[in-house]
């Protein structure tokens, strides 16, 4: 068994605390990914699970035993850094094998494993050439070889690929993805680029400021996020977002933002009229109409920056003196100054409190919480 159990761990450097109180169970064979902005304490728990860091309380188990005070020999976990770590007067297969030698592993045997491990990875052309001879996705893949060489029960990753180009970050995901499958292999990856979360993860653990804002499966994380910072963080293009106020009627609820009133499908939020909130709905939920007919639905604005995006347009447009954008087809022309008429997918809406920023789903709301502690709901 290759779980991960974090209870209560906390961080502090002095008195400055960096994690506070995290709890947090991965399951054998599973792939987490810690996601969040520079300074948010992902890359300190990495190196805590990996016995790098102390910790500063709680505890930490991988296989069911607790690891605080093991070294990080002991643990049974092999990590590969941002920057590769390797020898550069070794070859790769030396800087392969390096680690089995130190374990003294009789050289028939360290042959054998360098083999096998350099077929996964597509390094046997390479094992008689130098660290600069290579690619930096080439380094990085022996990089990956040097750990998985120790059959570890856990693999941490430390943001791997910040230092290739968007190409090869492509390509090396994939090479990741594959070499999880092939391996299953526990792994906890750190990194604060979205599209690996995305792409790699079984769960994202999202952090902010030494927290958990929200864990769950990419699409658990896109299409439901649970606070205002999460839905700001997660997708591309961004979210977007609009100030207005709750408007309770005997037809529903509406958000009003300016003159325009936007309708809030039944059943779906708990809100107060007067109510101040944020509502947010993504770039690829917004239709534009044709024609500057006010219909029922539409909204007016103005096209400001046009983006060419290839198959699709980000066009950003300002309505009610608060800046939205719109990705549209490519085929539909609209230029900078246009006034346009937009729809947005009313089951794509998202809603949070202008103060505590989390969401108002009902499904979001704390159960027995009282009404007049959060919110009315309305039917």
């Amino acid at each position: 068994m290759s779980t991960i159990v974090c209870t209560n761990v906390s961080k502090s450097y002095g008195d400055v605390p960096v994690i506070r109180d995290f709890n947090l169970a991965i399951s054998d064979h599973e792939f987490v990914v810690f996601l969040g902005p520079s300074g948010c304490g992902k890359s300190t728990l990495l190196r805590m699970l990996a016995g790098l860091e102390d910790i500063s309380g709680g505890t930490v188990a991988i296989g069911e035993a607790v690891v605080n005070e093991l070294p990080p020999r002991d643990r049974g976990v092999a990590m590969v850094f941002q920057n590769y770590a390797l020898y550069p007067h070794m070859s790769i297969f030396e800087n392969i094998a390096f680690g089995l030698r130190r374990q003294r592993v009789p050289a028939h045997e360290i042959k054998q494993r360098v083999e096998a491990v350099a077929g996964v990875l597509g390094l046997e052309p390479f094992l008689e050439r130098k660290p600069a001879a290579l690619s930096g996705g080439q380094q990085q893949r022996v990089a990956i070889a040097r750990a998985m060489i120790k059959t570890p029960k856990v693999f941490l990753f430390d943001e791997p690929l910040s230092n290739l180009d968007a190409k090869l970050r492509h390509h090396m995901r994939v090479e990741i993805a594959r070499l999880h499958q092939t391996l299953k292999t526990t792994t906890v990856y750190v990194t604060h680029d979205q599209l690996e979360a995305m792409t790699l993860a079984d769960r994202i653990v999202l952090m902010r400021a030494g927290n958990i804002e929200q864990v769950g499966t990419p699409q658990e994380i896109y299409e439901n996020p649970r606070s205002l910072f999460v839905a700001g963080f997660i997708g591309t293009p961004n979210m977007n977002f609009l100030k207005g106020t709750v408007h309770l009627n005997g037809l529903g609820a509406v958000v009003a933002v300016g003159s325009d009133v936007i309708p809030l499908q039944a059943g779906r939020f708990a809100v107060a009229d007067k109510q101040e909130v944020v509502l947010g709905f993504r770039p690829g939920d917004v239709t534009l109409t044709a024609g500057e007919k006010d219909t029922r639905g539409t909204f007016g604005a103005t096209a400001g920056l046009i983006e060419y995006h290839g198959h699709d347009t980000l066009v950003s447009m300002n309505f009610q003196g608060q800046g939205i954008a719109a990705l549209i087809p490519s085929q539909q022309r609209v230029t900078q100054g246009d006034m346009v008429r937009f729809a947005i997918a009313s089951d794509h809406l998202h809603l949070f409190d202008v103060t505590s920023e989390r969401s108002l789903r009902i499904e979001d709301v704390a159960p027995g919480t009282e009404p007049a502690q959060v919110h009315q709901i309305y039917q």
